[in-house]
């Protein structure tokens, strides 16, 4: 087994609204080895969303502890939690969060423009990412130019040009029609095979088909972990052949 890139330990965060106080993640405690394929699942409002931003240093807990490669999180300092947040975690999100009147490379090149890159490696690091993700003839297109797909493709790219440890990825395939979340799921399911550890936050049994292990939120608490015993290696397609056979 693999040691644990992340580990939380009574983890709670609270929201106040007006006068209440939302229990968002209450007492979470989870352990996720690296290279894992980690699903979180719950309905809207379980705090699934809640405990990506926290894992990705997006956010900070009300109480508890959350270590990441065995370091206690809450002792970084501003500058540290942006540099993890730059080098060792990507992100994907389901509404691909890219620069409209910048071409695929100049988004792909975002994060790097953080670290401080000459132009020269910023270009090679984001056509290489560009190409990993099937893109090299799409590298100037602007995202109105591109189809979903492609768009979420941008996003991965950006996300992984940097190498990161983990890729926490928000409903990936929520905004794409069935046979395109497919492939982005296989392209996730790649990278987790090159040695990165996917951790995906969705509602839908398809897409947790993908993963090793399955974390169920419900009102803020994880209430079960499942191993993933019966995968299957292309759920989506699985489940659009059934419909597409269904009279």
């Amino acid at each position: 087994m693999q040691p644990a890139v992340i580990q939380t330990q009574g983890l709670c965060r609270d929201f106040s609204v007006g006068s209440q106080v939302v229990h968002a993640l209450r007492d979470v405690d989870l352990l996720i080895h690296r290279g894992e394929f980690i699903a979180i699942m719950g309905p809207s409002g379980s705090g699934k969303s809640t405990c990506m931003h926290v894992l990705g240093c997006l956010d900070t807990p009300t109480a508890g502890k959350y270590l990441l490669d065995g370091e206690v999180v809450s002792e970084f300092e501003p500058d540290d939690l942006a540099r993890i947040r730059r080098n060792k975690i990507g992100f994907v999100f389901q509404s691909f969060n890219l620069m409209a009147n910048a071409s695929a490379q100049a988004n792909v090149e975002l994060p790097l423009l953080y670290s401080g890159d000459p132009r020269a490696v910023r270009s090679e690091k984001a056509r290489n990412a560009l190409g990993r993700v099937g893109l090299s003839d799409r590298m100037h297109h602007r995202p109105t130019q591109l189809s979903g797909g492609q768009m979420q493709r941008v996003a991965i790219a950006r996300a992984v040009v940097n190498e990161p440890d983990i890729v926490l990825a928000d409903e990936p395939t929520g905004a794409l029609d069935t046979a395109t979340g497919l492939e982005i799921l296989d392209l996730l399911k790649e990278l987790n095979g090159q040695g990165m550890t996917v951790i995906v936050v969705t509602h839908e049994m398809e897409v947790a088909g993908y993963a090793e292990r399955v974390l169920k939120f419900r009102d803020g608490r994880l209430l079960a972990e499942n191993k993933v015993v019966d995968k299957v290696s292309s759920p989506l397609a699985a489940s659009a052949d059934t419909r597409a056979s269904t009279p």
